[in-house]
C-alpha cells in the first residue's frame, strides 16, 4: 500500500532539506510522541548506514521497527527503509525548490506485507484508504510545520 503527499512550506529548499535530515531532531520528536528510539550505528556524520530501532504501541500491542538510511542525496532526497515482524517499509522524502524562498516536500511511504496475516491487514485497510490518505497528509503536514518551526528558531 502506497501513501503520498505534497506539503509546501515558506522555507528555502536547502533549509527544508536540512530540517528533514536533522535526525537528532526527528528522534526527539518521536520520543515526545511516546516512541522509544535507539540508534544502532556509530556513524559520526549523517549518511547511508545510519540505523535505528523504534518501538511504539499501536492497536494495543507493542511494535518494533528497524530502520536504515539508504540514501541521502543533498539537497533533495532522503530514503529510509525498514522492517517489522509483519511489514517492510520504504520512506522517501524529496525536496523541490519552488521559488528561492519556498519549497515543497514530497513524502512517499510504501508498506509491503511479509506474510499472509499482514496481507489481510493491508487488504482490510484499503477499504478505508481515503481516510488513511487524509490522516497521512495531516500527520506529514504537522511534521513539516514542526521541522520548519525548529529550522526558523
Amino acid at each position: 500500500m502506497k501513501f503520498s503527499t505534497r506539503q509546501d512550506t515558506d522555507l528555502p529548499a536547502e533549509e527544508l532539506f536540512r530540517a528533514i535530515s536533522n535526525f537528532g531532531s526527528i528522534e526527539r520528536l518521536l520520543v515526545r510522541r511516546g516512541a522509544s528510539v535507539r540508534r544502532l550505528d556509530a556513524l559520526a556524520q549523517p549518511g547511508p548506514g545510519m540505523r535505528w530501532q523504534v518501538g511504539f504501541d499501536w492497536r494495543g500491542r507493542h511494535r518494533e521497527l528497524d530502520l536504515e538510511l539508504v540514501r541521502l542525496d543533498r539537497p533533495e532526497l532522503v530514503a529510509i527503509e525498514g522492517s517489522s515482524d509483519q511489514f517492510n517499509l520504504a520512506l522517501r522524502m524529496t525536496v523541490v525548490a519552488l521559488t528561492p524562498g519556498k519549497s515543497r516536500l514530497i513524502f512517499e511511504a510504501e508498506v509491503l506485507p511479509r506474510g499472509m496475516k499482514a496481507r489481510l491487514l493491508l487488504q482490510t485497510a484499503k477499504l478505508g484508504k481515503a481516510q488513511l490518505d487524509r490522516k497521512f497528509a495531516e500527520r506529514i503536514g504537522d511534521f513539516v510545520r514542526r521541522m520548519a518551526a525548529e529550522a526558523m528558531a
